[in-house]
């Protein structure tokens, strides 16, 4: 087991999904995807992310996945193990490694969010 393996988390990815709301139209809603992944959260703490913090900014975290999982920007996803949100802030196409990398990963920027949006 590789180190970045053992901070591995499970995951849901949360879709937004329109439901009947009983009284003939449709409202949205939010509902974790059937299959989850696994992925590990390292925090930014570099002085960029700090400064942007103080001046408001949430949280910004990597994120990084197998290959065969596919984020894209503005996903949202749930760590289970507390229950957080996060929106992909920026595309799983743009930093993955190799095919001929022993290393199967790929990365995304992400920001947590206080709750899922409206």
């Amino acid at each position: 087991m590789s180190l970045y393996e053992e901070y591995l988390e499970p995951c849901f990815r949360i879709n937004k999904t329109a439901v009947p709301d009983g009284y003939g139209g449709m409202t949205d809603t939010w509902v974790p995807s059937e299959d989850g992944f696994a992925a590990a959260f390292v925090l930014d703490t570099s002085t960029e992310a700090r400064k942007a913090q103080a001046e408001g900014v949430t949280n910004l975290y990597t994120i990084t996945v197998s290959k065969s999982v596919s984020l894209e920007y503005d996903d949202i996803i749930q760590r289970v193990s507390d229950e957080s949100y996060f929106r992909v802030t920026s595309s799983g196409r743009d930093k993955k490694t190799p095919a001929s990398a022993s290393l199967d990963m790929r990365q995304v920027s992400a920001e947590m969010l206080e709750g899922l949006p409206d």
